[in-house]
């Protein structure tokens, strides 16, 4: 069983940063497909920046050029630094990890693992 732990969030700011650390209990290098995703109050979870096994990188309008997501290998994390924080960033943020692997008739089955979500709060 994979184990998604996520740390780091917290009160912050209007305008501030902070940075979310997901450890997974596997090699993140290893990861098919992996991001982050939040869920505002009274709002469907929506991510806000992903990354796929090669290293690209996708981010919504809403935070494009402010959030960055990154793998360090030393601490086998998945991280999330955001900057110049809004309101609008509150919610719950959630790491997701994606696993590719093999079924026993040779056809790829995909493996879905979340964590448990760590507390954003941007106060104004």
């Amino acid at each position: 069983q994979v184990t998604v732990v996520e740390s780091g969030g917290g009160l912050v700011q209007l305008g501030g940063s902070l940075k979310l650390s997901c450890s997974i209990s596997v090699n993140v290098f290893s990861l098919y497909f992996m991001g982050w995703y939040r869920q505002a109050p009274g709002k469907e979870r929506e991510p806000v920046a992903t990354m796929r096994a090669g290293g690209t990188t996708n981010y919504p309008p809403t935070v494009q050029g402010r959030f960055t997501i990154s793998r360090d290998r030393g601490k086998n994390t998945l991280d999330l630094q955001m900057t110049r924080l809004r309101s609008e960033d509150t919610g719950v943020y959630y790491c997701y990890a994606e696993i590719q692997r093999r079924d026993y008739g040779g056809d790829w089955e995909y493996d879905e693992y979340w964590g448990q979500g760590t507390q954003v709060t941007v106060s104004v």
